[in-house]
């Protein structure tokens, strides 16, 4: 580490469960994020803001005025711009040093394996369960851990599922494809804007720490928010054995 980020990060590197140790993982980490909208955008800055050396990030939407309510990345003179160009240039301002790969386009199950190989750790910030059960296979198959999050209404939802640890539940686990769940869009249904800050600043800080290696992730748990209260229930997830996606899941070291 040079001078610069040494007092870039130094806040960090009070911290004794990080540190420099620590902080050098930061700079070497690769984080893939899966969506630029409402938690892609605390998640992307915060993990920029971090210090995390190369963020991925990926969708194939355009900025929206509807989208200015919440997902902070993006600012009014950026509408029409793809999400994943105006966040580059968002977390360029906050962090040059990080290198920002923008992929505009909708990864399908077979991209998704090609992206999640190179990751450190992947987050999931999508809107819809086809997208986060091909990413849960994904990161099943390669064995990197998977932060995941939701957010409608005033309800959000946390968990981390890490193929790692032989006794961790996959995201298909917890939400079986079969099970009837329905997507719901915010353009239908609203979204209480700082719910998604909430829940993304959450989501990068479970990254982190996973990166790092420190704390106690939230693997095995399902932490639910209602907003409205400002309430945290947590319920315990455990692994299906008979899980289609994860039962015979390859060992990783």
């Amino acid at each position: 580490m040079n001078d610069q980020q040494l007092l870039r990060y130094s806040r960090h590197i009070l911290l004794d469960e990080i540190g420099i140790e620590g902080q050098v993982r930061l700079l070497a980490a690769h984080a893939l994020v899966i969506g630029a909208g409402g938690l892609g955008s605390p998640v992307a800055l915060y993990l920029a803001a971090s210090g995390v050396g190369q963020i991925t990030l990926v969708d194939d939407d355009a900025v929206d005025l509807t989208n200015l309510q919440r997902q902070v990345m993006h600012t009014t003179g950026r509408i029409g711009t793809p999400k994943v160009e105006s966040g580059r240039a968002a977390l360029r301002d906050i962090n040059p040093e990080v290198h920002i790969t923008a992929l505009c386009e909708r990864a399908d199950e077979a991209r998704l394996r090609e992206l999640v190989r190179t990751a450190s750790v992947v987050l999931d910030c999508s809107d819809n369960f086809a997208t986060r059960h091909a990413l849960n296979r994904a990161c099943v198959g390669a064995g990197v851990p998977l932060v995941a999050g939701a957010a409608i209404r005033f309800d959000g939802q946390l968990s981390v599922f890490d193929m790692r640890r032989a006794d961790c539940p996959c995201y298909a686990c917890v939400f079986p494809e079969d099970s009837g769940f329905e997507d719901v869009a915010c353009s239908t249904m609203g979204v209480f804007a700082p719910l998604v800050g909430i829940v993304g600043a959450v989501q990068a800080a479970e990254a982190l720490k996973l990166i790092v290696g420190i704390g106690t992730p939230l693997a095995g748990r399902l932490l639910l928010l209602d907003a409205r209260a400002m309430e945290w229930t947590e319920i315990r997830a455990a692994r299906n054995p008979g899980c289609s996606v994860c039962a015979e899941r390859p060992a990783h070291g």
